[in-house]
């Protein structure tokens, strides 16, 4: 692990300029899989794949997008135990991911009885730029890669929803404040005390706004710009529309123990109803026209690279 202090010493391009990672599709590893009940999802996985490689080399983003390699794979966990290598996208099964992943490391035995706190807070999965750079370069070119997008406009609602329609002690204070502040006129002494109350229109006056008062969160952070699709050559693309098919595919993919599927439970607020697309589209009726074109634009490379459809 390189000092703090020679990572703020070094040029944030100066490991990657000139040094693309391999640009070929790898073949998946399909050794594990007995029958033929698999068929419909590793077709439908071939055609991600190959989509998104096409999606790269149209848009050439792979020359106009150099960046630190530690921060390139800073949302990267490790399992070392199966190799593989998943990179976190919050609000698309990322909770449950991590839990599966305690398991495949011997961390754990189920993934049914692990805390939400324990998954997220208790530091038992090491990420890959906790590694020195032949750790990181000999993971990203040999471990299976793996990555579970959801449709940007639901993530994002279901981001705002857990994050400002229920008590938090770090959303409401940190980001919830900030917003009612500037943009909610003549907002009330306990709202700008607490944070809390924050509407829907308001967070996406923040979303959208250049100069905002407090920054980006992973939560609704473009795919793009947490896990790199055009830089990282991703072996597997999962998707949480078809999250369940797609996770327990994986895990034979991987040679996972039999038993361990995919945890089928909401991770919080499980009285609460999913966020679909109809939950979406009673949102969107709080904004302008012209704030559902821009939040759509916010989102267009991930919408793009995954082939999911414009709202």
């Amino acid at each position: 692990r390189l000092p703090e202090q020679q990572k703020r010493s070094e040029s944030p391009l100066s490991w990657f300029r000139g040094v693309y990672l391999p640009p070929a599709l790898h073949p998946l590893n399909k050794t594990f899989i007995k029958g033929g009940e698999w068929q419909d999802i590793d077709s439908t996985q071939e055609k991600r794949r190959a989509f998104l490689q096409d999606f790269c080399k149209k848009y050439n983003s792979r020359k106009k997008l150099q960046t630190h390699l530690v921060h390139l794979v800073s949302r990267i966990y490790v399992e070392d135990r199966h190799k593989v290598l998943y990179c976190e996208v919050p609000k698309a099964g990322c909770s449950n991911w991590k839990r599966v992943l305690m398991v495949l490391s011997g961390l754990a035995a189920s993934a049914n009885n692990i805390s939400h706190d324990d998954v997220h807070y208790g530091k038992h999965l090491r990420k890959l730029d906790s590694y020195d750079l032949k750790g990181i370069y000999t993971r990203l070119n040999t471990y299976t890669k793996f990555i579970f997008v959801r449709d940007p406009m639901e993530r994002l609602v279901s981001a705002f929803r857990d994050k400002f329609e229920h008590p938090n002690s770090y959303y409401h204070p940190v980001f919830g404040k900030a917003i009612i502040k500037k943009y909610r006129h003549n907002a009330d002494k306990e709202a700008l005390k607490t944070g809390s109350g924050v509407k829907f229109k308001e967070f996406i006056q923040y979303l959208l706004d250049s100069h905002r008062p407090i920054g980006m969160d992973i939560h609704w952070e473009q795919v793009s710009k947490l896990c790199y699709p055009c830089l990282i050559n991703y072996d597997f693309i999962g998707k949480f529309e078809t999250l369940e098919e797609d996770a327990n595919y994986f895990l034979q993919l991987v040679g996972a123990p039999a038993d361990l599927k995919f945890p089928k439970f909401k991770d919080r607020h499980s009285s609460d109803e999913r966020t679909s697309a109809e939950v979406v589209r009673q949102y969107l009726k709080e904004l302008s026209k012209e704030e559902r074109h821009l939040t759509y634009d916010f989102y267009y490379l991930d919408y793009l690279m995954f082939n999911y459809t414009s709202p």
